[in-house]
């Protein structure tokens, strides 16, 4: 494999990036929490925003493409929208509000 963890966690956080079209200055609130490889061809990624429980699992194989049926869990219901999202700015409140109420 020539992809290595480290690569698959930079290629994951990117495609939700681009997904979500978040600026480069939002893009701080996100973290790669773990990177790991599952079988032969690819890994699975475990994304957060610092802080938070809420957590995105991506799919990386090992040609840098992301699966885009990606999987969000969260402790918490989008209907809880100013529980703990005050200090986050507009645009990564409004992802953690949509993807919280997706489920």
């Amino acid at each position: 494999m020539l992809l290595t963890a480290t690569d698959a966690g930079h290629i994951a956080l990117e495609f939700l990036m681009a997904e979500w079209n978040i600026s480069e200055e939002d893009r701080q609130w996100f973290v790669i929490v773990n990177s790991r490889l599952t079988g032969d061809n690819w890994y699975i990624v475990e994304l957060a925003i610092g802080g938070f429980p809420d957590r995105w699992y991506v799919q990386v194989y090992d040609t840098g493409a992301c699966d885009p049926n990606y999987t969000f869990i969260s402790p918490i219901h989008g209907s809880h929208r100013e529980i703990d999202t005050n200090n986050l700015p507009f645009m990564v409140e409004e992802v953690l509000y949509s993807e919280r109420n997706a489920r």
